[in-house]
């Protein structure tokens, strides 16, 4: 285990936007600087290419939202093809935060509105429910495979449109910039750091993670894991890297 202190980390997501992100406290406790920088960006598709997917918004009467990237992507398009979303639509929503986010375009207690706990998988009862809507799933170049199953074994009438892409930032900038950790959350994020910095070598750099398929996508590359979130003592990227800290700086 690499023993040197950490003074630096860069994190790989846009910088929260509120004031009191766990972020900013272990900024503050541990006397460590944190930066954040998006690895990877999402960039709307065209409604023309949505047309291009032969998809009429008209022929939906279900909308199934899965984050707040959806949300945007979805009303975006609507208003590039000036389709007036009809107030009959119905809404289903993977969590809290998607149908809460969901009021930034829509009148929340007006509309027909189904939220799931957090995962597809919860969202799925409600879907079945209302087997004989047509479902539009308005999504990124990069879903997850579960999602296309789960809705083929409920034998819905539903259709997948890529609304949104996940583009790989331009990094350049940081070539000779060096952080003690690097923190990621997603595959996405470890092929944008090799696209940016094909000759990366780890050497004293640890490496953080969050989730199983981001542990995978570092080992392929044949990087080291350094530190790993979620676990049932640090459900938190936050917290392990304070318990790391710790370790390291404080010798705990």
């Amino acid at each position: 285990m690499n023993m040197t202190k950490v003074k630096t980390i860069l994190v790989s997501q846009p910088e929260p936007k509120i004031e009191n992100s766990p972020y900013f406290d272990l900024q503050e406790k541990q006397k460590v600087k944190i930066d954040f920088r998006p690895f990877i960006h999402v960039e709307g598709v065209e409604a023309k290419e949505i047309r291009q997917q032969k998809v009429d918004l008209s022929n939906y009467s279900a909308i199934i939202l899965t984050s707040r990237n959806s949300v945007d992507h979805f009303f975006r398009v609507a208003e590039e093809m000036r389709f007036k979303v009809p107030d009959t639509m119905k809404y289903f929503c993977q969590s809290e935060a998607v149908a809460y986010y969901l009021q930034k375009y829509v009148v929340y207690r007006k509309r027909k509105i189904y939220v799931g706990k957090r995962t597809f998988a919860d969202l799925s009862p409600l879907i079945k429910k209302y087997k004989d809507e047509t479902f539009l799933l308005p999504t990124t170049d990069k879903l997850k495979p579960e999602v296309p199953e789960i809705l083929d074994n409920l034998g819905v009438k539903w259709t997948q449109s890529v609304f949104y892409k996940t583009v790989i930032s331009d990094l350049s900038d940081l070539a000779n910039v060096y952080y003690d950790i690097l923190v990621f959350f997603s595959p996405s994020g470890i092929e944008s750091l090799f696209h940016n910095f094909p000759e990366f070598k780890q050497n004293s750099t640890r490496i953080a993670v969050f989730g199983n398929t981001t542990i995978k996508a570092v080992e392929s590359r044949g990087l080291r894991v350094d530190i790993a979130a979620p676990t049932p003592e640090t459900p938190s990227m936050t917290m392990a890297l304070e318990k790391y800290i710790d370790k390291v700086n404080k010798g705990k």
